[in-house]
C-alpha cells in the first residue's frame, strides 16, 4: 500500500504532501493511500558516513549475516537509514538487498601494511601487493575501498606513513580506474597531504589536516568525515602510550587539541563535511545524534550544516536521493524543527525506510 506524509520537508523549507509508493517518493497524490505523518518536519534518513558492521563490540570481526545486520538494526532505529561501512573484515553483501536494512555503501576490507593496524582487521599487503589488493577490494565493496594511510609506527616512536607516496598515488589510481572511490584512515600531518595531492575521495578523520590543504580539499571536493567521538578518545590513548612512546603520546594530544578549530575551518574554506561515528569496535552503534551534537557544540557547524553534513547532503555524496520526486523512500519525521535544536533528533516521530513504517 502507498502511503501519505505531510510537514515541513528539509531542507527546502516547504510544507509539502509526498506519496510513498513502494521504494520511491511521488509528489503526485495516489488515490487511498494511508497517511502516516501529519505535520512536523520531514527529513530526508539520516547517515552514518563512516561506521563498521562489520566489526564487533570487542574489535573482532563479527562472525554472521545476522550479528552484523543486528548492529545495522540498532542504527537504524535511531532514523540512520544510510551507512557507509567504512572497510569490513566481515563480508555481508546479502544485506545490500534487505529491506529492514538501511542503505548501504560498502568497502571491501581495509588495506593495511603486515602487523600495522588492528590485528585480524585489515587485509595486510605489502606496497608490493597493495595495489593488486585494492583492484581485488573493489570487487568486493559496492563503491569503495579502504586505506589504512598512517598510524603507529614502532620504530619510529610516532605515526608515520603506511605507504610512501609513490605507491600511495597508485592505490588511488587504480582504485579509480576501476570504478571506485578511496576512504583512507589518517591521522599524521605527513600522510594526508600525499592523500590531498593524490585526489583520495574521503579523509576519514584527517586530524593532521593543515589549513592550507582545505582550500586545495574544497578545490577537488574532496570530503572530510571526522568522527568527532572516535578523535575525543585520543587522550586516553596518548595516556597508555606515554610511558613506551612519549613523542606519539604528545602528538595525539596536540592533535586532538586542534581538532575541533581545523573542522570548523574545513567547512568555511567549503570543504564538503559529513557525518560518520566510527561505531564499531570500541564506540558503540547508535551514536549518530551524539555525534551531530558534538559537531555543534564543540566544531561551532550550524544546525543546518549539521544536518547536511548527516541527512541530504551526505546523502546525495553516496548516490541515496532524498525527498524528491523519484527519489528513495526514506524519511525521518520530527514533531519540531530540528533546526532550532538539535536534540530533536533524539526522538524521532516516525521512520520510515525504503517506503515502510519502522517506527
Amino acid at each position: 500500500m502507498a502511503l501519505h506524509v505531510r510537514g515541513v520537508v528539509l531542507p527546502d523549507d516547504e510544507v509539502r504532501d509526498l506519496w510513498l509508493v513502494g521504494d520511491r517518493v511521488s509528489t503526485q497524490p495516489v488515490p487511498g493511500a494511508e497517511t502516516v505523518v501529519d505535520g512536523g518536519f520531514l527529513l530526508p534518513g539520516l547517515v552514518d558516513a563512516h561506521c563498521h558492521i562489520g566489526i564487533g563490540a570487542d574489535g573482532s570481526p563479527v562472525t554472521s549475516l545476522e550479528e552484523a545486520k543486528a548492529m545495522a538494526l540498532v542504527d537504524r532505529d535511531t532514523g540512520v537509514l544510510a551507512i557507509r561501512d567504512a572497510g569490513s573484515p566481515f563480508p555481508y553483501a546479502p544485506l545490500d538487498d534487505d529491506p529492514d536494512v538501511p542503505r548501504l555503501a560498502r568497502a571491501g576490507r581495509h588495506l593495511a601494511p603486515p602487523k600495522k593496524h588492528l590485528r585480524g582487521i585489515p587485509l595486510e599487503v605489502t606496497a608490493e601487493e597493495v595495489v593488486d589488493a585494492a583492484i581485488a577490494q573493489a570487487k568486493a565493496g559496492n563503491g569503495w575501498i579502504k586505506l589504512v594511510a598512517d598510524w603507529l609506527d614502532r620504530q619510529v616512536q610516532d605515526l608515520a606513513p603506511c605507504y610512501d607516496e609513490a605507491t600511495t598515488v597508485a592505490v588511488i589510481e587504480a582504485a579509480h580506474a576501476a570504478g571506485v572511490r578511496v576512504a583512507a584512515h589518517t591521522f599524521s600531518e605527513e600522510a594526508v597531504a600525499t592523500l590531498v595531492r593524490a585526489g583520495v575521495d574521503s579523509v576519514e578523520h584527517g586530524t593532521g589536516l593543515s589549513e592550507d590543504l582545505l582550500d586545495e580539499m574544497a578545490r577537488r571536493g574532496i570530503a572530510l568525515v571526522p568522527t568527532m567521538m572516535n578523535i575525543d578518545t585520543f587522550p586516553d590513548i596518548a595516556d597508555r602510550a606515554q610511558a613506551k612512546f612519549p613523542g606519539y603520546a604528545a602528538h595525539m594530544r596536540a592533535l586532538h587539541e586542534r581538532f575541533p578549530r581545523l573542522v570548523r575551518a574545513a567547512v568555511e574554506a567549503g570543504v564538503p563535511v559529513y557525518v560518520g561515528t566510527d561505531a564499531g569496535s570500541t564506540i558503540g552503534h547508535g551514536v549518530v545524534v551524539a555525534e551531530m551534537l558534538t559537531l555543534h557544540e564543540r566544531a561551532g557547524m550550524t544546525p543546518t550544516d549539521v544536518l547536511r553534513a548527516g541527512s541530504w547532503g551526505a546523502r546525495e555524496w553516496l548516490g541515496f536521493p532524498g525527498l524528491v520526486h523519484g527519489g528513495l523512500a526514506d524519511l525521518v519525521a520530527y514533531d519540531t524543527d530540528p533546526r532550532t535544536d538539535l536534540r530533536v533528533l533524539r526522538d524521532p516521530a516516525r521512520i520510515i525506510l525504503r517506503g515502510r513504517v519502522v517506527r
